[in-house]
């Protein structure tokens, strides 16, 4: 009885979700089209960050070789967003990142998914609200900062911010009303606030290759002791000259490339909004992966030229980490570009935080719809057919948060959502990619239930001939003899993904951990090496593996390796939050479980067709299950 009750729970746990994509019915608006989403995404993760992380990295990192590391941060985001195109394209509904897990790797690992999507939303959508309004507060003289230390402090350091901040929960309000009206309105307003941000950026990188000198990136050491000394009238010595670096174009090493390319990859993170659109957009199964892939290139485009632009108008170690563009227009003698830059950077904080807000609400309805979070959160406005409940509720959450917290202690919490949120969704394509029988379209009816019945018959009787021939055995795991994946050759992919799985987690602790302590060189090359080699020879066992033959119309290339060095990415980043942060982490999850645990695992929809098969129950009812 004790291991049938576990094996039980085991599989209420493994439940998958079964879409059917042949249906184009959505209770949610098709209103928006491939520039909607480009725009949207350019938006989301085209925010505020262009306008200070260029010139932070650039000082301490990179140099003007931070070029590169927005370059190594790019095409590792690609990574991710490839597989997000894949996905977006297989199952075009909405939930992204937890859409992609249900369907693929089980109901609990989908649960945790969604519910750190939420998390990073919130802090995410909180966090931008506060810099919107404190960016706001500084172009005006700081009015409100100087009114609220005066008259509504709040006396809890540690735990609560200096004082609340009113005008970000105003903006908050604006944009949550904003959004229930309508997604038409909402990304009319986004395109019309990322159009402007891009104008702006545009400008800024001509600018800088017009005022800018070469000569910036090919500096010496005598120089940068020679601008330092006039510069601090000091004399500094050589030890504090060469903190700033070694000059030339990269004057941190290639160590610092890396490094500055870690903090970049980051600048990127947010494009994944584009996917909770799937029942929101006229065609789906085009519109993301091109949206995903063209606002990743546009992003880049615009940080490339801008880190470029700041590096050739004044020297890498002069730039200022808190607010470079209006310091090096100013060092150039164009102070009057101050006022186009603070207009983009308000117009930046803004479709950032449209893009933030966005999916929340989104994710919210997927969960609640499938029965996993309440299902009052699932109610969809008739008038605007916006999930506004899911909407007004995250609104007030984030509004509230950005209220009373400062938010700089749960920054990190959002990485390690967006990060683990990735790490599944390129699992889930490098396991679906694989399988003998693909989940979306398990419940394509047939027009009458004869050709049904007819119809599992044969594939029944092909089934069973397949596994007749499969046997456990060396040749048939590397040189299986079908074309097509079979029950064998899913079993092998399931079975390396987990052993990958653990191969990178293992490699990236032994990583982090030859930082903190005084592990040898020599064995912590072995050790990684060794780790490596595995990784690549388990790949290409399931590299062996046949493919599915299904058509969609944006699959990853070069698979199984893209999805496996998407997640080695992911998870190394991970690896590189504080003890703190993962504490913090692990008491949101340990909430996340008591609402699955207590309420979600008895009122799952996919509970009642994971039980036995009831003979009464008709074709009526997969129908009513597929609307």
């Amino acid at each position: 009885m004790g291991c049938q009750g576990l094996l039980n729970l085991g599989n209420q746990l493994l439940r998958r979700k079964v879409v059917d994509c042949t249906r184009e019915e959505s209770r949610l608006s098709r209103c928006l089209n491939t520039f909607d989403l480009v725009a949207l995404g350019v938006g989301s993760t085209l925010g505020a960050g262009v306008y200070v992380l260029a010139g932070a990295v650039a000082r301490e990192n990179a140099g003007p070789a931070i070029v590169i590391s927005f370059l190594i941060a790019a095409l590792a985001s690609v990574l991710a967003g490839l597989c997000y195109g894949e996905f977006g394209a297989r199952v075009p509904k909405t939930g992204s990142a937890y859409l992609y897990s249900y369907v693929t790797v089980g109901e609990l690992l989908a649960f945790i998914t969604g519910w750190n999507l939420i998390l990073s939303y919130v802090i995410g959508t909180s966090s931008v609200a506060r810099a919107w309004s404190a960016t706001f507060d500084e172009l005006t003289g700081k009015h409100i900062e100087r009114f609220c230390q005066e008259h509504m402090t709040m006396d809890a350091p540690g735990v609560l911010a200096e004082y609340p901040d009113i005008f970000s929960v105003l903006i908050i309000f604006i944009l949550t009303g904003l959004l229930t009206c309508g997604v038409k309105e909402s990304a009319m307003v986004n395109k019309i606030f990322t159009c402007i941000n891009v104008l702006v950026l545009g400008f800024v990188m001509v600018s800088g290759f017009v005022k800018g000198s070469v000569k910036n990136w090919h500096l010496t050491i005598d120089d940068i002791y020679n601008m330092s000394n006039n510069l601090h009238r000091d004399n500094q010595t050589q030890a504090q000259v060469l903190e700033q670096g070694a000059g030339g174009f990269m004057p941190f090493g290639f160590s610092g490339v890396l490094s500055g390319a870690a903090t970049c990859f980051y600048a990127f993170v947010g494009f994944d909004c584009i996917a909770t659109t799937g029942e929101e957009v006229k065609n789906p199964q085009k519109a993301i992966p091109i949206g995903i892939v063209a606002s990743l290139l546009i992003c880049f485009i615009a940080y490339f030229g801008v880190s470029a632009a700041l590096t050739l108008m004044m020297p890498y170690f002069l730039l200022d980490t808190k607010s470079p563009l209006p310091n090096a227009f100013h060092y150039v003698g164009w102070e009057g570009a101050n006022y186009a830059v603070a207009v983009g950077s308000l117009c930046a904080l803004s479709t950032s935080l449209l893009g933030s807000m966005f999916p929340m609400p989104r994710v919210i309805y997927a969960m609640a719809e499938d029965g996993l979070l309440f299902k009052w959160l699932a109610k969809v406005n008739s008038r605007t057919k916006t999930p506004a409940i899911a909407t007004v509720t995250s609104g007030a959450v984030a509004a509230a948060m950005a209220f009373l917290f400062d938010l700089k202690d749960l920054v990190d919490l959002m990485s390690i959502g967006t990060l683990l949120a990735y790490s599944l969704v390129a699992a889930c394509v490098l396991v679906l990619r694989y399988q003998p029988e693909q989940p979306n379209l398990a419940y394509q009816m047939a027009s009458t239930t004869e050709e049904v019945d007819t119809n599992e018959s044969v594939s029944t009787s092909e089934s069973q001939v397949g596994i007749l021939e499969e046997k456990w055995s060396l040749k048939a795991i590397l040189c299986p003899q079908n074309s097509d994946p079979s029950k064998l050759s899913g079993l092998v992919v399931n079975i390396s993904s987990f052993i990958i799985g653990c191969l990178i987690v293992s490699c990236c602790s032994l990583a982090v951990l030859h930082k903190e302590t005084s592990i040898k060189e020599t064995s912590w090359a072995v050790l990684i090496a060794v780790h490596i080699l595995l990784c690549f020879i388990v790949g290409l066992v399931i590299w062996r593996q046949p493919e599915s033959k299904t058509k969609l119309s944006f699959k990853v290339p070069l698979l199984p390796f893209l999805p496996i060095l998407s997640i080695f990415v992911n998870v190394y980043l991970m690896m590189q939050l504080g003890k703190g942060t993962w504490i913090r982490f692990a008491v949101w999850m340990f909430l996340g479980f008591v609402i699955y645990f207590a309420y979600g695992m008895w009122h799952s929809v996919e509970a009642a067709y994971s039980a036995p098969p009831d003979p009464e129950r008709n074709t009526d009812t997969n129908l009513d299950r597929c609307k």
